[in-house]
C-alpha cells in the first residue's frame, strides 16, 4: 500500500470510529431528531452539489424505492436506534456491539440465498456471538433495551449493504449516499422542529454535532471514495475492523468511561469472529475505481 493508502486508511479508521463518542456528547444538550437531521442535513447540503446532475436525478426516478429501503435501515432507523442508546449506554460500548454489524450480513447474506457458510465462517459466528453475549451479559435486566437498540441498528447495517449489493450495484456511490441523506433531513425536519432546543446548546455539543456533520459524514464519504480508488473496494473495507478498537480507547481517554476485562474480552472475541466469519475465498482482483461500496458512516 503507498503511503497516501496508509493515511487515507489511518484517516477512516479514526473518521468512522469516534461518531459513538460525538454522538454521546451530543445527546446531553439535543434530542435525538435534532442530533440526526443535524447530521443528515449538513452531509447532504455538503455532498448534493457534488453529486448534482442529470443522471442522478434519472437515479432516483428509476431507483427510488431501493434508495428509500436503504435510507431507511442505513440512515433513518440506524440514527435514531443509535442516538437514543447512547442515552444509557457508554459510547464504547456501543463501539463494540455494533462492531457485531458484519457477523449478522454473513447469516442474512446466507439465509438469502448468498455465499455458504464454511466451517471457518460458521466458526467466526460463534466467536463473534460469544463476544457479543460477553460484552452484554453483564447489562442484562439493567439496559436491556438500550442494547437491544445498538443490536438492531448492527441489523440494520447489515440489511442495508444487501439492498445496495442487490438493487443498487450499478448506482455510483456520491449520488446514492447524497440522495439517501437527503431523504432523511426531509423525514426528520418536522420531528426536529418539534423538538428544537429552547436555548442554544453548550459549545460542546455544538462541537460534537458539527463533528458528526462535517467529519464523520461529509468528510468521511470524500475520504473513503479516495481511499477506494487508491487501494480497491475490499482493502479499504478492512478499516472496519480497527472502528471498535478506536471507539473504545476514544470513550476511555475523551470521557473517562470504563475499561473492563469484559470489553477488552469482547473487542477480542468480536474482532476475531468478524475476521473469520467475513472472509472469503481469494478471487482476482478487478478494477474497483467506480465499483459501488454499500457502507454508510457510523
Amino acid at each position: 500500500m503507498s503511503s497516501r493508502g496508509w493515511i487515507l486508511f489511518v484517516a477512516m479508521s479514526i473518521i468512522w470510529g469516534i461518531p459513538y463518542l460525538l454522538i454521546k456528547i451530543a445527546v446531553e444538550g439535543v434530542s435525538v431528531p435534532v442530533l440526526v437531521f443535524a447530521r443528515v442535513a449538513v452531509g447532504a447540503a455538503v455532498l448534493l452539489p457534488l453529486a448534482l446532475s442529470r443522471r442522478t436525478w434519472a437515479i432516483v426516478r428509476t431507483h427510488w424505492p431501493a434508495l428509500l429501503g436503504f435510507a431507511f435501515f442505513e440512515i433513518i432507523a440506524a440514527w435514531w436506534l443509535l442516538s437514543d442508546a447512547e442515552r444509557h449506554l457508554t459510547s464504547s460500548m456501543t463501539g463494540l456491539l455494533i462492531a457485531a454489524a458484519p457477523i449478522f450480513a454473513a447469516v442474512l447474506d446466507r439465509l438469502t440465498g448468498g455465499e455458504t457458510l464454511g466451517p471457518r465462517r460458521v466458526l467466526g459466528l460463534a466467536v463473534g456471538i460469544a463476544g457479543v453475549a460477553v460484552l452484554a451479559g453483564p447489562h442484562i435486566g439493567g439496559s436491556t433495551w438500550p442494547i437491544v437498540e445498538v443490536l438492531l441498528v448492527a441489523l440494520c447495517y447489515a440489511i442495508a449493504p444487501l439492498i445496495a449489493a442487490r438493487r443498487l450495484a450499478d448506482v455510483p456511490t456520491l449520488p446514492m449516499t447524497a440522495v439517501c441523506l437527503t431523504f432523511a433531513a426531509l423525514v426528520y425536519a418536522g420531528p426536529a422542529a418539534a423538538t428544537w432546543p429552547d436555548e442554544l446548546p453548550s459549545t460542546r455539543v455544538l462541537v460534537a454535532l458539527a463533528g458528526l456533520a462535517l467529519i464523520c459524514t461529509a468528510l468521511a464519504f470524500i475520504v473513503f471514495f479516495a481511499l477506494i480508488r487508491e487501494v480497491g473496494a475490499a482493502r479499504a473495507l478492512v478499516f472496519t475492523y480497527l472502528n471498535p478498537v478506536v471507539a473504545l480507547t476514544a470513550g476511555v481517554i475523551v470521557l473517562n468511561e470504563p475499561l473492563t476485562a469484559w470489553n477488552i474480552g469482547a473487542l477480542v472475541l468480536i474482532s476475531i469472529g468478524c475476521v473469520l466469519a467475513t472472509r472469503r475465498r481469494r478471487e482476482p482482483e478487478t478494477d474497483v475505481a467506480t465499483e459501488p461500496t454499500s457502507v454508510a458512516p457510523r
